[in-house]
């Protein structure tokens, strides 16, 4: 059955600090968990003074720690930005600490621009490039530790924190099918090869010691309110801040507006309309009957779920109401291929 997950970019709303996001980041950890919510996962983003995330690997064992069952983890961890020894030790560590909980995403992109990830320390021509070959060498670090192997990460040599491949191209697609992993397309953000992706995926998938048979997740913008009206005034500081990517001026997320039309441009309008093409917003039948649509259409195995709400309580809200939603969307997931439903077991749990 298709299953829910939470993305959380700790976001940073005007007139707050990071720390009020952290905070935030904890006490909707602590509500998902109890509302059933499959995983909680946050992202590596760096130089943006609107996502309090950067130091992902912290952030996980702050809200592993202040939960008790939820699997927490990275969505996720930019690997040309690290060597894959210090994400074994990190993350290794983790799984210790947190046995059984800790998932690692994997992504390509640097999360940062060029001069943020000159001021992290690795080589921007070739990084990108060695991501198979690093993703192989963490796989190594986290599986079984071999008779003379000289380097090990301790901890983590034999913990087999379960990897993910992250990605919004064909080529992430065509990695995680290589390797047997399981696949996470960022279409909240980059929907346009979506189906594609998803196609190469299922199609080229090689059974390994992780995973028997294709997992596809699928990042979606939700922002679920008592009425669409509500729920689309809330989305404005979404489309705001997308806006706001193209004119170069990142900053905190916004406080929702009446009139999203007088804020963009038109062609600042089909811009951002179309990264965000997988949002789903409304009151509940609304959100309940698109996302129903879009799991029949795509055949996801699971949702990790974004929303980014500048109210903490109406996030909450959002997050409770499709909680309510999903028993019934789950129902319905007998639309997927009998190979979805059964990846979705082989995934851990």
């Amino acid at each position: 059955m298709v299953s829910f997950s939470v993305l959380d970019l700790a976001p940073v709303v005007e007139g707050t600090t990071p720390a009020d996001a952290l905070r935030n980041t904890l006490d909707l950890a602590q509500h998902v968990e109890h509302w059933g919510y499959r995983r909680y996962w946050l992202a590596e983003h760096h130089n943006m003074i609107g996502i309090a995330s950067a130091a992902t690997a912290v952030v996980i064992g702050h809200v592993a720690g202040g939960t008790r069952s939820i699997r927490v983890g990275a969505g996720g961890i930019m690997l040309p930005n690290h060597s894959p020894l210090v994400i074994a030790e990190q993350f290794g560590t983790l799984e210790s600490l947190y046995p059984g909980r800790i998932d690692l995403g994997l992504g390509r992109a640097p999360g940062s621009d060029q001069q943020t990830a000159r001021a992290m320390r690795r080589d921007l021509m070739t990084s990108g490039d060695r991501f198979p070959q690093d993703v192989l060498q963490l796989q190594a670090l986290l599986g079984p530790v071999q008779p003379g192997q000289a380097v090990q990460a301790v901890p983590g040599g034999g913990t087999n924190v379960p990897l993910w491949i992250l990605g919004s191209s064909l080529f992430g697609a065509q990695l995680a099918a290589e390797l047997g992993l399981p696949y996470a397309f960022a279409s909240h953000f980059a929907p346009d090869a979506l189906l594609e992706a998803i196609e190469i995926y299922r199609g080229e998938f090689k059974p390994s010691a992780q995973l028997t048979r294709p997992h596809v997740m699928l990042g979606v913008n939700v922002v679920a309110a008592d009425t669409d009206g509500e729920a689309k005034r809330l989305f404005t500081s979404v489309q705001q801040q997308f806006t706001n990517m193209f004119r170069g001026t990142r900053g905190k997320l916004q406080p929702p507006i009446d009139d999203i039309e007088a804020y963009w441009s038109p062609v600042e309008r089909i811009q951002a309309s179309r990264m965000l093409t997988c949002s789903f917003v409304g009151g509940p039948q609304t959100v309940r009957a698109d996302l129903a649509r879009f799991i029949e259409r795509t055949g996801a195995d699971e949702l990790m779920v974004a929303s980014a709400i500048y109210d903490h309580a109406a996030r909450l809200n959002s997050y409770a109401l499709l909680a309510e939603l999903a028993e019934s969307l789950a129902d319905e997931s007998d639309t997927l291929s009998d190979s979805g439903r059964q990846a979705a077991e082989a995934v851990p749990q």
